[in-house]
This record gives C-alpha cells, structure tokens and sequence, in this order.
C-alpha cells in the first residue's frame, strides 16, 4: 500500500472511531486508560457519589418533625409527624424523620449502615442551579476559573493504579466532578459501551483499530489501545449470565445496576459517580404520587437494590448523595419550594456510623434562617467530602484536593464525625 492510500486509510479509521467508540469520554482527549484488571493484592475501596441534580427538598427527604415552625412554613405540603397516618415520617431519633417514599432505606437506618447530615451546603449563597453545581462539583465554591473537578483531584491524590475504570461516570457524559488530569471513563450502560455498529461491523472496526494502535509509541496509541482493552473487559461482563444477581432494581436504575456489576467484577473501580435528576420541585410538592415523591421511591429502590447486590462488598463500598442546594423553608404559591440554601445529604457502607443525623442544627424560626427563608449551612459540604476521602479511601493532602479550604483539625468539636 503506497503512503497516501495508508493515510487516508488511517484517517478513515479515525473518523469511523469518533463515531464508533461510544462511551469514553475524558474532558479533551482520551485519557490514558492502562489494564482493565487491578494489580494482584487487596480490592481498593470505593466511593459512589450520587448526584441529585435540581436542589433536593432536604426538609422533605428528612423531615424535622420535631419543629413547630416547619409545619407553619409549610400548611400544605408539610410531611406528617410520625405515627399520623398514612403518608407520615418515618422517626429516625426523635426530631427527624425520612419522608415515607424513603421506607426501602429504613432498615439501614435501624442497622446503623446509613447516616444523614443535615443543613449541610455550600457557603456560596448562590441559587443558581449551573453556578451550585459547578461549585460543588469542582469544589471550589464561589470560584467560577478552577477548570478540573474534585473527584478528579482527589484520584490523583490515591496511590497509582493500573485499571482503566478507576474513576468512572455512570449512565451519563463525564461530569464536571471528574474533569481533569487523572483518567476517568464515561459509561452510558455496559451493553452500550464500546464500538456501535452489527457485529460483523464491530469485528472489523475492533481488528482495525487493535492494528492500529499495536506499537502504543505515543499517548494517542496507547490512549486508543487501552479504550479498545476497556471495551474487552465490558464485553466479557456483557457476555456473563446476570440472572444471579441478589436484587430486583428499578427500570430507571440501570446505571447503579451497571455499577455494581463492575464493582463486583473486580474491575478496580475507586471512584464511581451518579446522577438523578427531576429534584426541581416548585410546584405540588405535597402530593403523595407527585414528582418528589415518586423520585425519592425511585432513589430507595436503587440504593437498597445496590446494597443487596453488593452483599458483603458494601463492607469497602460507601455511597454519598449531594446536591446543589436545598429549598426554601416556606412554601410558595403553587403548592412547592423554591431555590434555597441548606438540604441534607445521606451516606452509607464501609465504617460509616449509623443510625444517626449528624450536623448542627440551626432552627427554622424566621431569625434563625439564612436570609429569613432558607435552612442555613452549619456544615461546609468539603468539611463532609473531605472526611469521607480521607477516612475512606485514605486522601492525605485535603488542602490539595479542596484548594483554599481549612478543615476541622484533628479531635476538633467541628469534625463530623461520621466514620467509626
């Protein structure tokens, strides 16, 4: 073959994989992805942040039932103290209580696997989806330049490894979270990932680009060839009986499904994210088959299918919901809530502690509240990732994975507290 002819064989190669390598994605190029398999040893612990995009209604997800003024603020679409009937609280201690869609979680509570976190936030007083969410993703609030994302930061903090699926984005483009350096893989669904076409397409897309690639004399190379070895592992998983699995998930829970596939396959997953949108609740708030309640049953569905699915995995699993902000105290005209400050976010696995709701709780009475209409920040949410990456996964340098951020020392009052 003369020089040209292989040139534009080669170029046509590379335009048919642009469209053909569905499902890795890294903020500019291909990130460098080495083997799929972890090195021999112990299975690394992982962290599953589950994104609730839309500023969830923390005071509806766990409700304090124990305030006079959160029934005031909210006539309509209060959720009932516990023992009220149907539709009311599930009691956690006392003040606090799970919105009852959240009833799949209950047993974790009582089993001390999950714990809650209230009036945590962000100090930025935004109420901006896009700008909350930038900011917690990158984990610099109030600064709009820093262009990588924490989870990203934080990987580069981990010891080396050598598995393509260190970091990966479930069921969706690459978030913001994990832009940067380090290699990170985007997963739409592990029968989706990897070359479209019919097989007999595939195989020879496959054979083209492994040839392709074979010398791995540069970055390009050996990004190309170690996606096309990530593709190999996925479609082993593809190809293995799943009828074994010990949960029964959701239809719309495909991606934490998928996840804990590759967790349980000792792929090397360190770092995994998640994400369910629809948490925008401005109106009808209050109704039993409404949206927030059909999207928090949704979430226990999944998390509980997880957990079951993981069995004893969970033991160096933990999963971390967040969203941007909460909503307000009060309710609005149209029977909902709108943008507001603080909320609460949930963890649960590995030696978190239990079966309580840590946070300083702040009030709803109207001088108690940020700017008179929104629960207040008492706890930084990089005071809560932080503790989570370093008593989980062993993250030394915080400062370099929050930049600018000063953290509770070492036996403070302030410290969280949420790992045995």
């Amino acid at each position: 073959m003369s020089k040209g002819k292989k040139m534009v064989s080669r170029r046509l190669l590379l335009r048919a994989g642009a469209a053909s390598l569905a499902g890795l994605a890294a903020p500019a190029i291909w990130s460098r992805v080495a083997a799929a398999k972890p090195e021999v040893g112990e299975k690394p612990n992982v962290l599953v942040c589950l994104f609730m995009r839309g500023g969830v209604d923390g005071l509806s997800m766990v409700v304090p039932h124990a305030e006079p003024a959160y029934y005031r603020a909210r006539p309509n679409i209060a959720i009932a103290r516990p023992g009220s009937g149907s539709g009311a609280a599930i009691d956690l201690d006392g003040r606090f209580g799970l919105h009852p869609s959240l009833e799949p979680l209950r047993a974790l509570y009582r089993e001390k696997s999950l714990a809650v976190v209230h009036a945590v936030g962000s100090p930025d007083p935004t109420r901006s989806h896009f700008d909350a969410q930038d900011f917690m993703e990158t984990g610099t609030p109030g600064r709009a330049s820093t262009r990588d994302g924490w989870l990203n930061r934080c990987l580069a903090e981990l010891e080396p490894g050598s598995s393509a699926f260190r970091a990966v984005a479930m069921g969706g483009p690459m978030p913001r979270s994990l832009w940067g350096r380090a290699p990170a893989l985007s997963v739409g669904s592990i029968e989706s990932f990897g070359l479209i076409g019919p097989p007999r397409v595939r195989q020879q897309l496959g054979a083209g680009f492994k040839a392709l690639y074979a010398d791995r004399s540069n970055a390009v190379e050996r990004a190309g060839r170690d996606a096309l070895d990530a593709i190999d592992v996925v479609d082993a998983l593809d190809s293995r009986d799943d009828s074994g699995s010990r949960a029964q998930y959701p239809r719309q829970s495909g991606a934490l499904r998928d996840l804990a596939r590759l967790i349980t396959a000792d792929v090397g997953v360190e770092l995994a994210f998640v994400e369910i949108g629809g948490w925008d609740t401005h109106a009808r708030q209050g109704d039993a088959k409404g949206q927030l309640a059909n999207r928090l049953g949704l979430l226990a569905r999944g998390l509980e299918a997880f957990h079951r699915d993981l069995g004893d995995e969970m033991r160096r699993v933990v999963v971390l919901t967040m969203s941007e902000f909460g909503r307000t105290v009060a309710q609005n005209g149209t029977g909902g809530t709108d943008h507001g400050h603080g909320t609460a976010m949930m963890l649960f696995g590995g030696a978190v502690r239990g079966g309580r709701v840590y946070g300083k709780w702040p009030g709803l009475e109207p001088e108690q509240l940020h700017e008179r209409r929104d629960l207040r920040v008492t706890t930084d949410f990089r005071d809560l990732f932080g503790e989570v990456v370093a008593r989980h996964l062993g993250v030394r340098d915080l400062e370099r994975v929050f930049p600018g951020h000063t953290f509770p020392a070492a036996g403070s009052s302030s410290r969280i507290g949420v790992f045995a």
